[in-house]
């Protein structure tokens, strides 16, 4: 029994501490299970990293792509898993994953019109020649949204970093096309229509979002046309215990004072990462990852990591992270490198001017192999055609990079190879045979060092124009080389779970009333990737399953 409710309590059944894709799904699931559901976040803004984020979710033999005729074998589902994550996740999680997450796009379809999506067309699986790997790829994002039905509630959804011009809006099954503008016919349209919409959403006075924005302000209207309370500015200070060990609700500063909320059936710490917690960084994130190149919420500091810590939580995978590389802007903001290393005309050289991997391989396993085999500093080096033709660092084909851009430590700009090495500290010979030998390569049609385009996924973000689509030479001056950071999209290490998401001790027993989800958990995708929204699908999973879970529905 709890103990009697003082003044200064709140007594509710569930509750979510964080707003992000997984809290949200864990509260809409709670309610819908007859749970009275309170939802904090610490900060004034709704929406964590996912609304910062692409908006893609991972969850194979989801409701959507069974309606575009892609279902999948749960045994190749399992068996592609299993070739990526090699061991290093319970398997019982991995069950819990494959078997749950179907039920829960289902579940959100049904519990609110508001919860649509569609598939990101041939966006490859991020291994696809792996056993059981998907060249068409698994992953769906949410339809465009009108920010304009949640009322006030939309100043109160985290902003996305980079603001786009108004009643513009990309999809992400739409940006590869896009970034294609100045090289295919589909680009070409895929610009126009896009043109068209902005011109439409303007005269109809409409907020359109796409990819992270939609998907919290889709989840976050059905939240609230359930009636499900979200209090922010309300910062967790610690979970609350009884004699054994359970707990029993949270301790948080709401509205200037210090309130307990006592859950009578659990907590479920879906609160992110620690990548903004310098502390937390050096303590555990491996050498040459410490230092804070984050795109990641900066309200993430691994409260709710530090909070389950606390109550005997056990944590895994705390050296690791989404990692991605990234360039850092004159004004400190982070812009991600996705398809920047698939096009062609461009390669990535070490503090030696060398190669060392490929350039277009998923960003978790090219920023490993950076740190494992200590490449520091790495550039970004292309030429003035591959300026002109594709997008670099959010800058569209042909327009200039921003002045203050053009500094050192920055990116450098020179009219030949040599000058260009001279100019970031490495061997001008090196780096001129470097680009030697991979225009050569270009010229081949097959990088016989690391492989580039080789795989769909490489491709994906490629030139469909050239033979190979991510490979051209390098000839044309003046050359630039852009510094590059390893970044990151988030912690992936966090407290330790079973298939029912609640939260385990190291000797394998429970905290009694404690769940967690998302990046406050230690990742159910191990040290690796499976596709785009394999850090989304699964957060919204284990939020589905928690709840369930604390609602006593097996």
């Amino acid at each position: 029994m709890l103990p009697s409710v003082e003044p200064t309590e709140r007594l509710v059944d569930f509750v979510v501490v964080g707003s992000g894709c997984g809290g949200l799904t864990a509260a809409l699931t709670a309610n819908a299970c007859g749970l009275d559901t309170l939802i904090i976040e610490k900060a004034g803004v709704y929406g964590g990293s996912t609304a910062l984020s692409g908006g893609n979710i991972w969850i194979p033999n989801n409701p959507t792509l069974i309606r575009a005729g892609l279902a999948d074998s749960r045994a190749d589902v399992r068996r592609y898993l299993d070739a990526i994550v090699e061991y290093r996740v319970p398997s019982g999680n991995l069950d819990a994953f494959i078997d749950y997450g179907p039920e829960t796009m289902d579940f959100l379809e049904r519990a609110s019109p508001r919860l649509r999506f569609q598939w990101c067309a041939g966006y490859s699986d991020y291994h696809p020649e792996a056993p059981g790997g998907r060249a068409r790829g698994r992953s769906i994002e949410p339809l465009p949204f009108d920010l304009k039905k949640l009322g006030a509630d939309e100043a109160l959804l985290r902003p996305a970093t980079l603001a786009t011009p108004a009643g513009l809006y990309v999809t992400s099954e739409e940006f590869a096309r896009l970034n294609m503008v100045m090289r295919t016919w589909a680009g070409r349209r895929a610009a126009l229509r896009t043109g068209w919409r902005a011109i439409k959403a303007r005269l109809l006075r409409r907020h359109m979002a796409t990819l992270g924005q939609a998907l919290i302000g889709r989840l976050r209207l059905a939240v609230k046309e359930a009636d499900i309370p979200l209090w922010l500015n309300t910062p967790l200070q610690s979970l609350i215990t009884d004699g054994a060990g359970k707990v029993l609700g949270v301790r948080v500063v709401h509205e200037g004072s210090v309130i307990a909320v006592r859950a009578r059936k659990g907590v479920l710490l879906a609160s992110g990462g620690f990548e903004h917690n310098a502390e937390m960084r050096k303590h555990y994130l491996r050498e040459g990852g410490t230092d804070d190149y984050s795109a990641g919420s900066v309200d993430n500091t691994g409260d709710g990591i530090v909070a389950g810590q606390a109550v005997g939580g056990a944590t895994d995978l705390m050296n690791d992270a989404w990692w991605m590389p990234s360039f850092q802007r004159p004004d400190g903001i982070m812009v991600v490198l996705v398809s920047e290393r698939s096009i062609p005309r461009s390669i990535i050289v070490d503090q030696d001017g060398k190669r060392f991997a490929n350039e277009a391989a998923p960003y978790v396993t090219f920023v490993h192999r950076q740190l494992a085999e200590r490449h520091d500093p790495i550039w970004f080096v292309f030429d003035a055609k591959a300026k002109s033709r594709y997008q670099i660092g959010g800058v569209l084909p042909g327009q200039k990079f921003p002045a203050d851009w053009l500094a050192p430590g920055f990116i450098h700009r020179a009219a030949t190879v040599e000058e260009l090495a001279t100019a970031i500290g490495v061997p001008p010979a090196t780096l001129r045979d470097t680009v030697e030998r991979f225009n050569g390569f270009a010229r081949a049609g097959k990088d016989a060092d690391f492989g580039r385009g080789e795989s769909s996924y490489d491709n994906y973000y490629g030139d469909p124009t050239l033979p190979q689509p991510t490979l051209d030479a390098i000839d044309r001056g003046p050359y630039y080389a852009m510094r590059l950071r390893a970044g990151d999209l988030g912690t992936k290490g966090g407290l330790a779970y079973n298939a029912d998401a609640q939260v385990c001790r190291p000797d394998g027993t429970l905290v009694e009333g404690l769940y967690v989800t998302g990046n406050a958990s230690a990742s159910v995708m191990g040290n690796d990737y499976a596709g785009a929204g394999a850090t989304i699908g699964p957060a919204m999973v284990f939020g589905y399953i928690a709840a369930r879970h604390a609602a006593g529905v097996h």
